[in-house]
């Protein structure tokens, strides 16, 4: 799915590593592998959310200091952030400062911890609708797809913010859900062997 490109270590990556040196190590050791850590999978929903109308790039940049603002994402913290705690967030100038997407994160975060409550865990939410990934087309590019318009659909009727599927899909890509690594990328192959050793959550 898509081209690759050269890195200077003559490695093939997917071609979206050509934009900024910001995301070699982000492909190599992050995207596209199995995720089942409830802290990163909240982290990373929530940093889709404050992308949304951006460039990752400008995301990942600022990515350390979103998780000093936000306790690490440990959204047992953030579900107890207050009015006090948004002013504060609006003032500072190392993450992205719109006030839809923090009090979105704070909502979020509170519905997090219902949801573990419900469901046993993030994980085990979001890993359940996992695709088959032999339904999957790799000969087109897709932002969407049937179970991130699934999810973005319930995730809604739970009271999150912020969750559209173009965002639940690029989640998904990043957590492991789905492989889109480009066919010919050095990662892919890496990221397959991880998904086969991976034990889904339940």
């Amino acid at each position: 799915m898509g081209k690759l490109f050269l890195g200077s270590d003559g490695e093939p990556r997917c071609s979206w590593c050509a934009a900024t040196p910001y995301y070699i190590s982000y492909h190599d050791n992050e995207w596209g592998f199995p995720v089942d850590e409830d802290r990163r999978l909240f982290e990373k929903i929530c940093l889709e959310g404050f992308q949304s109308g951006l460039s990752w790039r400008t995301v990942l940049a600022k990515r350390e200091n979103f998780r000093k603002a936000f306790e690490n994402f440990d959204f047992n913290k953030v579900a107890k952030f207050t009015d006090k705690d948004i002013e504060r967030l609006l003032k500072d100038a190392g993450i992205i400062r719109h006030r839809g997407k923090i009090e979105a994160t704070i909502n979020n975060a509170r519905q997090a911890k219902r949801m573990v409550d419900t469901e046993g865990s993030l994980a085990a939410y979001f890993w359940s609708y996992e695709p088959n990934p032999n339904t999957q087309d790799l000969s087109i590019i897709v932002s969407t797809s049937p179970e991130s318009i699934a999810i973005s659909k319930d995730l809604k009727k739970r009271g999150w913010k912020f969750v559209g599927p173009t965002t639940i899909y690029a989640f998904m890509q990043a957590m492991g859900l789905v492989n889109d690594h480009a066919h010919g990328c050095a990662t892919r192959i890496r990221v397959s062997k991880a998904r086969k050793t991976f034990k889904k959550p339940v």
